[in-house]
């Protein structure tokens, strides 16, 4: 059972391995056979002169999904270094036919996955097993030892694949078919598939699968038993593309089942002419120069000798992955693990990301979307950047846009994160990554559309049409202004109209406003027309007004108002957006929060919000804060009730504590109040306390402290004509006021500049 048994030559390689392609590769040109055969779904057939385009970089994956549900997919993925790459490229190089074997992907895909008894079987690691049994603890350092570094391949190149196909026998004899029946119908029409080249070609024909499969190949079976065991399987239409893959995704589980560890050092020990350590620790050098490390050609010297010597102490006959990084670190990263893990990253895995000639098949969605990257300049990478938007740019804003559109339909191919420059509406950051995985989200999106706008907005309009809560609506509302889906709106805006007509949910219409209002806002970043939106947002902020009151009395535990309160900030800084779009708005806002600061059924937490609320924006007295702040921590109220109102007016927003510092009356107050609980209640309210005090500044903090220290005879207790706080002149100083006035000035002249450029710029 070896390459050089009667038939056909047999080639059992290691997917993915640069060994067995190098072996492959020599085995081809001393056989000199008429076709070759691989291991692949036949469905590839007609892609395979797509392999000889010098527009096709691997590493590249074979996708094939179903006709009718895109989702249900299948990647068999090919570098550089895999043998059927280097099978492939041997044979169109000598116009030999080439073609795939393996059980179509019309079957695979059809028949449904038993969850149950892949759970149940038994899977061996034929590699781990071998190496086991050699007496090493690793596969991956065994199969260099035994495949990677011999040069077998000068002297015999058909030596190791008889070797190996030996291993397998004997392995298959032990074990079956490890214990997965697909094995054996893969098998059964691999085996068909040969009988049909034997017919064409007789036995002059070279077979290259995985060594696993080899001794099934050349088991004396009859084509009535295969033609049984390949009876009655399901079928299904499948379509089939190259796609772009990358070393990252070829480090994980996938395609044949054959994740690797390290793609890059692979692709490294197979493109290395010659002395591969010295060149790749030359790489290892240049990585850490670049990264700011003193690292110089001596460090580079020194590594490799200290790589050959740990390979001599170990028996190994050349330098592997294992001693070659650690010499590195011993070397070159001073014994530190960190910037070992960055070489891991940037040069054991890497980032290489293949790219497939235009004239693969596409569905036409993915067309228009190369199209629009193209030109936009936005370039597929598989390593992770940042991309940073200004919205007031044309270019810029169209791709915002395809960004927003694709996130829309399911692609995520770039991810929204905090800006660092600042939070303004006319900037966007985002985090872009291209992942193989993707084309299938791009495959299953072309159910929506031909081009990326059509197929969003026709996505939104069904997403509208199935949501279920308003939230949904008012964030796809929200969506669609920021991908810039104007067709979409009518349809979005009508399921958001009924189902704001039958929630009753005070909580549920809070917390939609707010995306409401922004969407108003980007939409006027963007030039959206969002007219009608904002009628809806305005109905929306009435229906709360009514609402809000009734529902913050009735016998809300300490949950609820916190939630309560939560919802009251984000409806008043929503109606701060939605004044523009009516005027009488804010006003009936205000009336709604004089309500509930004055209303005694109201939670302490809720009355203080709407009390600091009212005076922050001017609507409320300092007479009037200090009477209502004198109610609510008089002795007929609860110790709870009292700390939950500090805490709803002096905390969870900034100024809190620079309030207190600036009014002596507030804090006298709360000192007063503070220092009559009974030790009893004193411990309850302590960590509500704790909570909102807490959180000041460090410098407010030793303010505070300050001001009570001194006591009531160091500090004025109102805040009348002529009275000052201690620390402050009980006039304006006009030199030191002037200085801040023209600093104000400039300012309020800059972010005036800045607004009229936006309306500009349109």
């Amino acid at each position: 059972m070896n390459a050089r048994a009667e038939g056909p030559l047999l080639l059992g390689v290691r997917h993915h391995g640069p060994g067995s392609a190098r072996a492959v590769r020599a085995a081809l040109d001393e056989a000199q056979p008429s076709a070759v055969l691989i291991e692949g779904p036949p469905e590839g057939d007609a892609l395979l002169p797509l392999a000889a385009d010098p527009r096709m970089r691997p590493p590249v994956a074979l996708l094939a999904h179903a006709a009718d549900d895109p989702g249900r997919a299948a990647f068999w993925p090919l570098a550089g270094f895999s043998p059927e790459w280097a099978a492939i490229r041997w044979a169109q190089a000598r116009d030999a036919p080439v073609r795939f074997i393996d059980l179509p992907a019309a079957h695979s895909l059809a028949a449904p996955e038993d969850r149950e008894q892949e759970a149940h079987s038994v899977r061996i690691d034929p590699l781990a097993v071998l190496a086991d049994s050699a007496g090493y603890d690793d596969p991956e350092r065994w199969w260099e030892d035994v495949v990677e570094h011999r040069d077998a391949v000068r002297d015999d190149p058909l030596a190791a694949f008889e070797a190996l196909g030996e291993a397998m026998g004997a392995l298959r004899e032990a074990y079956g078919a490890d214990g997965d029946p697909r094995d054996l119908i893969r098998e059964a029409y691999m085996r068909q598939r040969m009988r049909a080249a034997r017919r064409e070609f007789g036995d002059t024909y070279a077979v290259v699968c995985g060594a696993w499969h080899v001794p099934a190949l050349r088991a004396p079976t009859t084509a009535t038993a295969d033609k049984a065991l390949l009876g009655g399987l399901p079928k299904i239409k499948v379509e089939t593309t190259w796609v772009p893959w990358t070393h990252r995704r070829l480090a994980r589980a996938g395609g044949y089942g054959a994740g690797i560890t390290s793609p890059g050092w692979y692709a490294h020990l197979f493109t290395a002419p010659d002395r591969p350590v010295e060149r790749w620790l030359t790489k290892v050098a240049g990585l850490l120069r670049d990264e700011d490390r003193q690292v110089s050609s001596a460090h580079v010297i020194e590594a490799v000798r200290l790589a050959q010597t740990l390979a001599a102490v170990r028996g190994r006959p050349v330098p592997g992955l294992t001693e070659t990084l650690e010499a590195v670190r011993a070397v070159m990263c001073d014994g530190s693990d960190i910037p070992l893990a960055l070489i891991e990253d940037r040069l054991v895995v890497g980032d290489v990301l293949g790219e497939v000639p235009d004239t693969a098949p596409a569905v036409p969605l993915q067309r228009d979307l190369t199209r629009r990257q193209r030109s936009l300049r936005l370039k597929v990478e598989a390593e992770e950047r940042e991309l940073e938007l200004d919205l007031r740019k044309d270019t810029d804003a169209a791709k915002s846009l395809l960004l927003h559109r694709l996130r829309l339909l399911g692609v995520d191919w770039g991810i929204p994160t905090a800006s660092r420059g600042g939070t303004g509406t006319f900037r966007e950051t985002w985090r872009l990554r291209w992942e193989p995985e993707l084309s299938v989200r791009v495959a299953e999106a072309g159910i929506w559309g031909t081009t990326v706008p059509g197929a969003a907005t026709a996505r939104a309009e069904a997403l509208a049409a199935d949501a279920g809560e308003l939230g949904e609506v008012t964030a796809l509302a929200e969506r669609c202004l920021l991908a810039g889906l104007s067709e979409a709106l009518p349809a979005v805006l009508r399921a958001l109209a009924d189902r704001a007509a039958l929630d009753t949910d005070v909580a549920r219409l809070a917390k939609a406003l707010p995306a409401l209002a922004r969407s108003l806002r980007y939409g006027d970043v963007r030039g959206t027309d969002a007219q009608a939106l904002g009628t809806v947002a305005a109905g929306l902020a009435e229906r709360i007004c009514v609402a809000l009151p009734p529902a913050c009395t009735v016998g809300l535990d300490a949950d609820a108002a916190a939630e309560l309160r939560g919802h009251v900030d984000a409806v008043h800084g929503a109606i701060a957006l939605l004044a523009d779009v009516d005027e009488g708005l804010r006003e009936r806002w205000s009336a709604v929060l004089r309500t509930l600061a004055g209303r005694d059924t109201v939670p302490g937490l809720i009355r203080g919000r709407a009390a600091r609320l009212l005076l922050d924006e001017g609507r409320l007295p300092p007479e009037e804060t200090a009477r209502l702040m004198s109610l609510a921590l008089s002795p007929a109220g609860t110790p709870a009730d009292a700390a939950g109102w500090i805490e709803g007016f002096a905390g969870g927003s900034a100024g809190g504590g620079t309030l207190l510092v600036h009014d002596e009356r507030l804090l006298g107050l709360i000192d007063n109040w503070l220092v009559s609980v009974p030790p009893s209640a004193f411990i309850d309210v302590l960590p509500l306390l704790r909570r909102t005090f807490g959180a000041y500044e460090p410098g407010v903090k030793r303010a505070l402290g300050e001001l009570v220290r001194r006591g009531p005879s160091g500090r004025t207790r109102t805040a009348g004509p002529g009275s000052a706080p201690a620390g402050f002149a009980p006039e304006l100083d006009p030199v030191r006021a002037d200085a801040a006035a023209e600093v104000a000035r400039l300012l309020l002249a800059g972010a005036a500049g800045a607004a009229g450029a936006a309306v500009a710029a349109g």
